[in-house]
């Protein structure tokens, strides 16, 4: 009886251990990577961004779709109706023209979701002026 607990209390920690770690704390840094690595080609952030193919993504979190001044949007993100907050943004950029469907964003998509709440954490530090809050 005494074997058969063990073995059993064993088994319950291998299994535990193969589980894998869901839960981890975003990375402002990496997300700095990410979006150096991904989204620098088209979209600049911090002070005295400016648009290229793309917005800038100074102060981005909290603002409406389509709605940064003077940068032509697609009739789709226009009128979205979305506001970026957290969950928008993830599932957004996991998928852009899935979720706003003619959007002009060609990006793919960040299929891991620890790179989007990198990049989530890392857009979330610069207020709409691009400085760091």
């Amino acid at each position: 009886m005494r074997i058969a607990t063990l073995q059993l209390a064993f088994a319950g920690l291998l299994a535990a251990a193969c589980v894998p770690n869901v839960a981890h704390a975003a990375d402002a840094a990496a997300g700095e990577t990410i979006f150096n690595q991904k989204c620098k080609v088209c979209h600049q952030i911090g002070e005295n961004a400016k648009s290229l193919v793309g917005p800038p993504l100074s102060g981005v979190i909290g603002r409406k779709t389509g709605s940064y001044p003077g940068y032509n949007y697609s009739d789709a993100n226009k009128n979205s109706g979305l506001t970026w907050d957290e969950a928008t943004f993830k599932e957004y950029i996991t998928n852009p023209r899935e979720k706003i469907p003619g959007t002009k964003m060609v990006f793919p998509g960040l299929p891991r979701e620890a790179d989007r709440d990198n990049l989530f954490a890392y857009l979330s530090q610069f207020d709409a002026d691009g400085k760091k809050k």
